[in-house]
């Protein structure tokens, strides 16, 4: 039995695919151009290319025109387990540990297989993972941001990972330049909180450490700001310490030379995280300063640091694990609906312990 015109195209196009003629997220000709190829009506060309997509050869674009989709690959790799990339800043950070089991909990249930990999939050290192991560075939990528507060160099590798159909699903931060989704915890309210909940307990003369080459900080330091203006208290900004990745040390060893050598009057201190809170109090307990008598601190995400030592650190929630498996979940719902997948925001609350002294 001989095959239907459109069946004789479509099977010629696919082999064009298959040995790389038509190159993966290549612009293939128009619907008039195969017409004319063929010379076949425009209708006998619609039913290949209608049977294209629906085998997931091709990929139509409104507006753009058809292209060769990535999703050809993973469906034929002979039932290799499908892979998702996971990228983040830091694989020791005391946050991730939690964030990639809540990840890798999902995928393997719905039998999807996990590479991991860390940019130590530096855009070279980045740039290594993407490479790596399209090489590997990833069928989705979780990527957390580097540096997501200045300019990134490998922007347009992004564009790579959309034109080859691969979902991108950014953590904990975003790129404001890109129009990608992402998860993450509601920043500009946590900053807030911790901030609130000094002013309620008597605190004016709050100061605020937080890093500035990151979305998270800036955001932090919104809700910061927000918090003084809601309460109709003005801010100092000789209390308004920043860092970046590589400044960090030094601005921290600033902060404590300040408050121990009495160069800023503060009661109250909000860190961008635990880790910066933990690592103050500890300076800070060596020179006699002690907490919260002397000195009450918040920290942000309620890590594991946060209840280190003696005295508990006051911070705000951050549910990592619940994070991980929502990053897991959305990328698993891009991957296998058409369903348009939005950002989404983690809610937040502040957790009380006792490095806080009402006044």
């Amino acid at each position: 039995m001989n095959k239907p015109k459109y069946q004789i195209v479509a099977d010629e196009i696919k082999e064009k695919i298959i040995n790389k003629s038509y190159q993966v997220g290549m612009l293939l000709p128009t619907e008039k151009q195969f017409q004319d190829r063929y010379n076949l009506s425009r209708y006998t060309i619609r039913q290949a290319m209608d049977l294209l997509v629906k085998e997931g050869y091709i990929k139509k674009k409104k507006g753009s025109g058809s292209y060769v989709s990535y999703n050809y690959l993973n469906t034929n790799q002979n039932n290799e387990t499908k892979k998702i990339g996971v990228i983040v800043t830091y694989l020791s950070d005391y946050i991730f540990p939690s964030i990639i089991r809540g990840i890798e909990n999902v995928l393997k249930k719905h039998g999807y297989s996990l590479i991991l990999a860390s940019t130590n939050n530096n855009h070279e290192e980045e740039r290594k993972c993407l490479e790596m991560m399209l090489n590997q075939g990833v069928t989705g990528l979780i990527i957390e941001p580097t540096k997501s507060n200045v300019y990134n160099p490998n922007l347009s590798y992004y564009s790579l990972f959309k034109q080859r159909d691969i979902p991108i699903l950014m953590i904990n931060a975003k790129y404001d330049e890109l129009n990608l989704p992402y998860i993450a915890i509601d920043d500009v309210k946590s900053g807030y909180l911790a901030t609130k909940y000094l002013v309620d307990q008597g605190h004016e003369n709050i100061a605020l450490i937080t890093k500035i080459d990151d979305n998270q900080g800036k955001l932090r330091m919104k809700g910061y700001f927000n918090a003084f203006e809601s309460n109709h208290i003005l801010f100092k900004g000789e209390h308004i310490y920043t860092f970046d990745t590589e400044s960090k040390p030094q601005v921290i060893e600033q902060i404590v030379q300040h408050i121990c050598e009495k160069k800023i009057n503060i009661t109250g201190l909000v860190c961008y995280n635990d880790e910066i809170a933990y690592e103050i109090i500890q300076r800070l307990k060596q020179r006699n300063v002690q907490i919260p008598s002397d000195l009450s601190v918040v920290g942000e995400d309620n890590s594991v640091l946060s209840k280190l030592s003696e005295m508990d650190l006051t911070t705000t929630s951050h549910p990592q694990e619940l994070l991980g498996r929502k990053a897991a979940e959305w990328m698993i719902t891009a991957i296998n609906t058409d369903k348009k997948q939005t950002s989404q925001l983690i809610d937040t609350y502040i957790i009380e312990r006792n490095s806080v002294k009402k006044i």
